[in-house]
């Protein structure tokens, strides 16, 4: 008897972690027989993906915080190749985090493993010459950005644009009040979100400065509510510590970071998935981000493209401010909020942006495609 096709599924981040597990529930309905080993997070473990390894151990970025973490990812590189030489899947699902999955594919190339890559590195933006690796390595690259299909086709790369998983994960668009009355929210008070990310790193580097700026926002604003989502990767007190002797007492809300963003008159969001996830909802939002100098500089030769946030990449043009580095100071959040605060002209050109956003991303059903796209990659049935 045939034993049931065996599929290793590699993800990091928590965006990672839920756009996998939705994948997988994907491929299950389709083929029950299906079995899944690798490592992921919480989402990947609820849909009975066997985790050799938790996601939160590579869940690192830029170049200082990566080094002292280096013989652990290569120690857990090492352990994913060796369960894939020991129980041969049929295929791999490998998810974003390409610095690691890259060097995993290699080995995965050389045991004979097929390859499926969800989630696009974002080598259009920086590092171009990547696009040779993973035309080496990718069998089917499922891209979740619609101009990235044909970037790839056209560098011999089997390509499948499958849509946003993001258009899907967040909530219905809804009144302000109404996602207030969900969250257990004031619903007449002025709310201010606040998005640090998901990272220790990034709490520590950017959470200070936005509770400066919220400081300075509710000194205008009488009764503001701030709202912070908190990330299953971050203990509350690590986010509480940052409000101590602010006079702001934050409302802390675990996950649901598209909903804190729908309840909220205006959100200061780290740069990257959430910036997606806080644009479809449809609020004027200011995004920011600070890395060491070293990351910066590197980054800085190394980027082809005129913005960071996805919600400008997707319009091609300047929707949201985006505060970058010494630009991400207490005063000029601030100002930016301020701007987009109240209806008026910046405000409705803002909302008008993020719509024309939201219509380039086209239908839901991402997972359901790119679930199609995995099985064509499997060995046939048995007749």
């Amino acid at each position: 008897m045939t034993p049931p096709p065996r599929i290793l599924v590699v993800a990091g981040e928590a965006s990672g972690d839920t756009h996998a597990a939705e994948l997988v529930a994907a491929l299950q309905a389709r083929r029950p027989d299906l079995t899944f080993f690798g490592m992921g997070g919480s989402r990947l473990a609820a849909r009975g993906v066997e985790l050799l390894y938790d996601a939160r151990e590579v869940s690192v970025m830029g170049i200082t915080e990566v080094l002292p973490r280096i013989p652990r990812i290569l120690q857990i590189l090492k352990g994913l190749a060796q369960a894939a030489a020991e129980r041969r899947p049929d295929v791999a699902i490998l998810v974003d985090i390409p610095d690691f999955n890259l060097r995993l594919a290699e080995k995965l190339k050389a045991l004979g493993v097929p390859v499926a890559y969800y989630v696009s590195p974002m080598i259009w933006a920086w590092r171009r010459g990547r696009v040779r690796t993973i035309k080496r390595l990718v069998d089917r690259m499922l891209c979740i950005l619609p101009f990235e299909e044909a970037f790839y086709r056209e560098a011999g790369v089997s390509a499948r644009y499958v849509g946003s998983p993001v258009v899907e994960q967040v909530p219905a668009p809804d009144t302000a009040t109404a996602f207030r009355e969900r969250l257990g929210l004031q619903k007449d008070a002025p709310t201010l979100a606040l998005l640090p990310g998901s990272r220790m790193s990034e709490i520590r580097r950017l959470l200070p400065t936005m509770v400066d700026a919220a400081k300075r926002l509710a000194a205008e604003r009488p009764g503001l509510q701030v709202v912070v989502p908190v990330a299953p990767t971050i203990p509350r007190e690590e986010v509480t510590s940052r409000f101590e002797g602010s006079g702001l007492s934050p409302v802390l809300v675990d996950g649901h970071a598209p909903e804190v963003v729908g309840a909220s008159d205006a959100a200061v969001v780290a740069s990257g998935t959430a910036v997606l996830e806080a644009g479809l909802m449809q609020r004027p939002l200011v995004v920011v981000y600070r890395v060491s100098l070293i990351t910066y500089w590197v980054g800085r030769l190394m980027l082809k493209v005129a913005f960071v946030s996805l919600v400008n990449l997707l319009a091609g043009r300047k929707v949201v401010p985006e505060l970058l580095q010494g630009e991400m100071t207490p005063e000029r959040i601030a100002e930016e909020v301020r701007r987009v605060w109240t209806p008026g002209a910046p405000r409705e050109e803002m909302l008008r942006g993020l719509a024309e956003m939201r219509g380039r991303l086209g239908e839901a059903g991402a997972a359901t495609r790119a679930a199609e796209s995995v099985l064509e990659l499997l060995p046939p049935r048995p007749v």
